[in-house]
């Protein structure tokens, strides 16, 4: 095959548009293909009664020098209109408020003990960020893949040796080592960080990824002018701009293959797309049922067993900007007690479209998105079995939600002219997410991440299905990697390692390719 191969991208989100972006530069032929009206998937931005929603994310990272973001607009000529944000959000624990500020002081005034552990995270971040830089493929899939990870870990030599105790330990642990699992209010504080970076706390989250994922308020959080879908409109523009095409409201209904590999994807408007190789910005369920009866067997094992993850109760709220206080940070994490679970309202991130962003709401008013993880199942059942029990459960997550804001923020319910309760039936709908749910896999053993393979030769995923999963940067270090993976096959046929490779799902024994 050549460069000038036929490449489909399946989904617009933050990593197939990154991906497109990146081989149509290198001259490939490509072509995304989304569902819906605008980009950006899960990380989009939408528009109601005036007001710029996001329907996801709200915080964005890796903007800094050696960024993700910052590497791709390096790369493609693109200018962020973002801007960057201090603090990047304020912790409102039971009795305290926290500022996660640059330098961590806040931090540090309200746990003391916890510098030397500070001074860790941010030595083993450095060394996270570096390695992604330099395209540290993780887990190897090719011989070209290992051969460039032995590259960069013997240029990184002897720093990156500091990282394997990490690698194999999980937060918790690393709490203990650091004499702080004893303090369960900086472990609750811990743990809230962790399930929105990792998706899970730090009895599961790997100590590496966790260094990574902590870092993001010491990097830099950004707006992005006109709500996160600005990133993903951004990309759009430059994937024209380089020949390729991003065609809306053409939804993918399957996905034909000959002899284990994709030959051809078909949308619901009857429109056949040849294809040399795909690139799937979807789950690994929607991939499995796109190819029905061609879904390898690894991929039909793993749709069939892997576990549930997280989806999101969310509240899009239009609020007058009069009636907040006007040194009022932009983005609050609130959470309701040191005990119990977290997730289900109990704890809940807040995000406030920037005074300075007049396009994000009328004149007056701002944008608001509330979110809070929830089991996506029970909202599935509740809806079949007893619509009315549904619509009560979706009352009391707002009030609920509500009640936790008004205590962090007192006077915060007067400032509510709008109000949209979304539940994962909700992100299913617009987002065409397996039972709505987002935000990527649990982060836990480095050694189950898992990798862009499918099954077939001509085929990838990417997104936050990936490692490293969560976050416009994790999926945007994925599509640096499957694009340079894509070239390399397209212009050389390189075979892949396959079944000898493999990542192993942290919710299943099952072996996934």
């Amino acid at each position: 095959m050549s460069a000038a191969s036929r490449i489909v991208i399946v989904g617009a989100g933050i990593g197939g548009l990154t991906t497109a972006a990146l081989l149509a530069q290198a001259g490939c032929n490509v072509t995304v293909l989304e569902s819906q009206t605008y980009a950006g998937g899960s990380a989009g931005t939408f528009l109601h009664k005036g007001y710029r929603f996001d329907a996801g994310a709200t915080v964005a990272g890796g903007f800094q020098p050696g960024g993700p973001h910052a590497l791709v607009a390096e790369r493609l000529g693109l200018n962020w209109d973002v801007h960057q944000h201090d603090p990047a959000w304020v912790v409102h624990l039971p009795d305290r408020s926290i500022r996660l500020c640059q330098d961590n002081a806040d931090i540090e005034r309200n746990f003391p003990a916890s510098s030397r552990f500070w001074r860790t995270q941010s030595r083993l971040a450095a060394l996270g960020w570096s390695l992604s830089a330099q395209g540290l493929p993780w887990i190897p899939t090719s011989p070209a893949e290992a051969a460039h990870f032995a590259g960069v870990g013997l240029r990184n030599l002897p720093g990156d040796l500091e990282l394997i105790p990490y690698a194999l330990m999980s937060a918790y642990r690393w709490l203990s080592l650091s004499g702080l699992s004893s303090d369960p209010a900086f472990v609750r504080f811990i743990n809230a960080q962790l399930l929105i970076s990792a998706q899970t706390t730090s009895r599961s989250a790997n100590a590496m990824y966790s260094a990574t994922a902590l870092d993001l308020a010491r990097q830099g959080v950004y707006h992005v002018r006109g709500g996160m879908g600005g990133i993903a409109e951004t990309l759009v523009k430059r994937i024209r701009e380089l020949g390729g095409e991003v065609l809306f409201r053409q939804k993918v209904v399957r996905i034909s293959t000959r002899e284990g590999r994709v030959i051809s994807v078909t949308t619901k408007r009857g429109d056949e797309f040849p294809c040399d190789f795909l690139v799937a910005n979807i789950t690994p369920w929607s991939l499995d049922n796109l190819l029905g009866e061609d879904s390898p067997p690894g991929l039909r094992r793993e749709a069939q067993t892997r576990r549930a993850g997280w989806g999101a109760f969310v509240l899009h709220l239009g609020v007058r900007n009069d009636k907040l206080p006007k040194d009022l940070p932009d983005h609050h994490q609130v959470i309701e007690s040191y005990d119990g679970a977290l997730g289900e309202t109990r704890s809940i991130f807040l995000s406030m479209s920037p005074r300075w962003d007049a396009s994000r709401a009328p004149d007056g008013y701002r944008a608001v998105t509330v979110t809070t993880h929830t089991e996506v199942q029970p909202w599935w059942d509740l809806l079949a079995n007893d619509p009315h029990a549904y619509g009560a459960r979706k009352d009391s997550y707002a009030e609920r939600i509500l009640t936790n804001i008004e205590r962090a923020m007192p006077g915060f319910r007067t400032s509510i002219a709008l109000m949209l309760p979304g539940t994962p039936v909700t992100y299913e709908f617009y987002t065409g997410r397996q039972l709505g749910m987002v935000g990527g896999f649990p982060q836990s053993s480095l050694f189950r991440a898992r990798t862009p393979l499918t099954g077939l030769a001509n085929a990838r995923l990417v997104g936050d299905s990936i490692f490293p999963g969560q976050s416009t940067a994790g999926v945007t270090l994925g599509a640096i990697r499957v694009a340079r993976d894509v070239l390399r096959r397209v212009e050389t046929d390189e075979p892949q390692v396959g079944s000898a490779v493999l990542a192993r799902d942290s919710h299943s024994d099952e072996a996934l390719l």
